[in-house]
């Protein structure tokens, strides 16, 4: 049912955006020009800017949410275990747009303070140059790994809970320490907790509205963390409404095409990172010469 419902989705884009796929091609994955009013489309610049903004996040949050997983899980004091997980659930309960808008009043200013205080040696380099608005990747990339820090968080901290007691018992047994033990149970769960990472990966792949309004929205590839830049989502969710023609409606359409199509990829990857991971963890006896061995 589910596979059915998958494809079905994946079908009704393809045929959807099929004006957009005979005009351009796979030309419309590598170009940069999006000019509706010459009817040039090309999704490249937010392609980009989604993968560069989600991994970012990803780079950020990952740390972080671990750190929090296994603070409550192996060293948070029985009193302050369930008041910690309640305001990390919280936060996933947050609305986007809230995000948003404190984005705006409240990161965006932080974010626009940081690059001017930056030496101007420093924001000569192609990594840091840019406009000092405020509004560009790293806002949304702060704010991406603001709202993926509590699903990482709780996944791995369930997985932690998970891990058999004799794993940390065998590792205080063999004379390991505190943080030698944890490290242990880490390694034990890491299966569940590359999944939790890559669930993350996929909900800051699709968010829409919270990096709107904080990541400028233009459809320019660039490798500076404060130049404004623009995903598939939010140019789907800002122009939609505004498709006057049947080539722009099926150019949206091919991008919210393209994101389903790189989602997918990054899950199957996923899947087979953990699957590759499961097989290394099953032990194989090799076959035993009995005449040799006596």
């Amino acid at each position: 049912m589910l596979i059915a419902l998958v494809c079905g989705i994946g079908a009704t884009l393809a045929y959807q955006s099929l004006p957009s796929i005979q005009k351009f091609g796979l030309s419309f994955w590598r170009t940069e020009i999006w000019d509706p009013v010459a009817g040039e489309f090309g999704a490249l610049p937010f392609i980009w800017g989604t993968l560069y903004s989600s991994v970012l996040a990803l780079l950020i949050a990952t740390p972080v949410a671990l750190g929090i997983a296994i603070f409550i899980s192996e060293l948070c004091p029985a009193a302050l275990r369930q008041p910690l997980v309640f305001v990390t659930e919280l936060l996933a309960a947050i609305p986007s747009i809230v995000y948003g808008l404190w984005g705006i009043f409240v990161l965006v200013p932080a974010v626009r303070w940081v690059e001017t205080s930056l030496p101007a040696s420093v924001r000569a380099l192609p990594l840091f140059s840019g406009p000092p608005l405020g509004l560009g990747l790293l806002s949304a990339a702060l704010i991406l790994a603001i709202m993926v820090i509590p699903f990482i968080s709780s996944i791995s901290r369930e997985v932690l809970k998970s891990v058999p007691a004799a794993q940390r018992e065998g590792a205080y047994a063999l004379g390991a320490t505190r943080f030698e033990a944890i490290r242990a149970a880490v390694f034990y769960a890491r299966t569940g907790i590359i999944g939790a990472v890559m669930l993350g990966f996929g909900r800051a792949l699709g968010e829409t509205m919270a990096v709107t309004m904080v990541i400028g929205n233009n459809p320019k590839v660039s490798l500076s963390l404060f130049a404004p830049q623009y995903t598939m989502a939010a140019v789907v969710a800002n122009e939609f409404a505004e498709a006057a023609d049947a080539l722009y409606l099926s150019a949206l359409v091919e991008i919210g095409l393209v994101l389903f199509i790189i989602t997918l990829a990054i899950n199957a990857a996923s899947r087979m990172l953990i699957w590759s991971m499961a097989r290394s963890d099953t032990f194989t006896p090799e076959p035993v010469d009995v005449e040799a061995a006596a």
